[in-house]
């Protein structure tokens, strides 16, 4: 009901292509340039029946809201020790229909590059990757396609690069296009 309201009044549309997926498949939301790609994001996952689980940096768990971003599907993460980060996620995403929820850009400020660990979990959990997205120029939301990782990284990528190559977030300027270091080191990727 929270995400039928939310699109009625938003004045962006639910956009989604048909996802050929019977379980739980990483999602990745980009661009990340505002706080609202949260709220989009849960409203996409609610409106189309998938449960989100999400990726914060462990400080959003504190009290008074850490209740909240738990019961939202909130997983926290210690950037200083992210220990068995990967591993933990894997073993959650293994039952049910989830989603896991990571914006790869790592903040809602231009980096470098993106962070790998979408990949990575993906690849260890044999998931398939969902290109999700804000795009401010079309006032549209949703789900693109559903790519499955081959381990070639720089083919992986560049179909991600072609997805998000004509989104725009709702702060474009502060959008990190898709490139992983993985791509210009092979002896860590391929």
């Amino acid at each position: 009901m929270i995400a039928r309201a939310f699109w009625a009044t938003s004045g962006y549309k639910l956009r989604s292509e048909p996802l050929p997926i019977e379980g739980s498949a990483v999602l990745i939301g980009a661009p990340h340039t505002s706080n609202w790609d949260f709220v989009f994001m849960l409203a996409i996952c609610w409106r189309t029946g998938f449960a989100p689980l999400w990726l914060g940096k462990h400080t959003l768990f504190k009290a008074p809201f850490g209740g909240i971003m738990r019961a939202l599907g909130g997983i926290p993460v210690n950037r200083t020790n992210p220990g068995r980060l990967v591993e933990d996620v894997v073993s959650k995403m293994a039952t049910g229909k989830h989603f896991l929820v990571i914006t790869p850009e790592g903040t809602r400020g231009r980096r470098k590059l993106w962070k790998s660990g979408f990949y990575r979990i993906a690849t260890d959990a044999r998931l398939p990757v969902v290109l999700a997205f804000v795009d401010s120029a079309t006032h549209t939301a949703g789900f693109g396609k559903a790519i499955t990782l081959t381990g070639d990284v720089k083919a992986d990528m560049d179909v991600v690069r072609e997805f998000y190559a004509d989104k725009r977030g709702i702060r474009p300027d502060l959008f990190t296009p898709p490139m992983l270091r993985e791509e210009s080191r092979p002896e860590l990727g391929q």
